[in-house]
């Protein structure tokens, strides 16, 4: 059902299914898939491609132009997937022409009230952003991690799968996968053991993980050495993979 004080530009598709409330502002070029809700007052500017089954709450603003002081109008997009949740007053931004052309979301993310998703980010699946959580133009982050409330990411970070960014800290380099970032100055504080136990991680997967976290933060290598010691574990852990990616990729530093 779509509320007839619902404005909807004509060059807007809209799949079957779709539910959108009161007030609500459909720009051009957007596309809407079926079976999602979209409730009261939210804007949905313009250049934005919605999956199915997403539900996206009153008051949001989806695919506005992005704060980027170069933006000179160029028709850039937001690409999101299927199954997300945006709550009450997230903000959503389109990409730069400089930048990957495009803001994409993955599929069954909850971006919490008040979450900022600033120009050029790419966020994977699964994961969950705060109330109040923010991220700069160009941040990636990876599958099931947290961003806690009140937590701010630095433009161009990489924020690795399965971390945890507890409330209020301020990130301003990369977060390797699976562990666990808190702190005003952001600081790692070990494996984000309780989240890898709840998404079946076994004991021995995370022990693995742990040494691999102490050849990384307690035994003064540098990065290559610590990268040498980490292909050891490789066979017995493929997950210890991902940390040597994040190490490899990484172009701002990681937290320690």
């Amino acid at each position: 059902m779509i509320h007839p004080t619902t404005v909807i530009h004509p060059d807007a598709k809209i799949e079957k299914n779709v539910e959108i409330g009161p007030w609500t502002i459909i720009g051009p070029h957007v596309e809407i898939g079926e079976n999602t809700w979209i409730g009261p007052h939210v804007v949905i500017r313009s250049h934005t491609k919605i999956g199915p089954n997403n539900k996206i709450y009153q008051f949001s603003s989806i695919g506005e132009d992005p704060q980027d002081l170069t933006y000179k109008g160029e028709p850039t997009w937001l690409i999101m997937g299927e199954g997300n949740t945006v709550r009450e007053f997230c903000t959503l931004h389109r990409g730069t022409p400089s930048g990957r052309q495009a803001t994409h979301i993955g599929n069954h993310n909850l971006f919490m009230a008040y979450t900022h998703i600033a120009h050029d980010c790419k966020i994977a699946n699964n994961t969950i952003f705060i109330n109040n959580a923010a991220l700069a133009g160009h941040v990636s982050v990876e599958d099931f991690a947290i961003v806690g409330s009140f937590s701010a990411v630095h433009q161009l970070c990489r924020i690795g799968a399965h971390s945890f960014i507890a409330r209020a800290t301020m990130v301003s380099k990369d977060v390797l996968p699976f562990t666990l970032i808190s702190g005003y100055d952001a600081t790692t504080y070990g494996l984000n053991t309780r989240g890898l136990k709840r998404r079946g991680f076994s004991d021995a997967t995370i022990s693995t993980l742990k040494k691999a976290y102490n050849i990384i933060f307690r035994q003064g290598n540098t990065v290559d050495q610590a990268i040498d010691q980490l292909r050891l574990l490789v066979e017995t852990c493929p997950e210890v993979n991902c940390l040597i990616s994040a190490l490899q990729d990484s172009e701002r530093g990681i937290v320690r």
